[in-house]
């Protein structure tokens, strides 16, 4: 996952889905860890600055706007529908999307 680091905000470009699946070109939070740098793929969770407040959504900031990491959508992409860097989540804001994602997983 050469240039991919856990916690990086990436254009991502997520295609056609079916139903309520994020489409198109958007924000994705990297949540693949680093040691996973050899898969083709990489796991994922888009963003959306309108999505609805849940436990299972937190809210970071990016580029000054509001934003939530739907993590209910996450999903593995091939890296080369991942694009340029936009940013990086701050520790608290990990701290926040670690506690979701164990929500989420029910790992909690």
């Amino acid at each position: 996952m050469a240039g991919l680091r856990r916690g990086d905000i990436h254009a991502a470009r997520f295609g056609r889905v079916t139903g309520h699946e994020q489409a198109g070109a958007r924000p994705a939070l990297v949540l693949q860890a680093e040691g996973m740098a050899g898969w083709s793929t990489v796991i994922v969770a888009p963003l959306s600055s309108s999505a609805r407040e849940s436990v299972f959504r937190p809210r970071i900031d990016l580029k000054g706007t509001e934003t939530r990491v739907l993590l209910e959508s996450t999903r593995a992409l091939d890296k080369g529908r991942i694009g340029r860097k936009l940013g990086s989540l701050s520790a608290d804001e990990m701290i926040d999307v670690n506690a979701a994602l164990k929500k989420v997983l029910g790992l909690t």
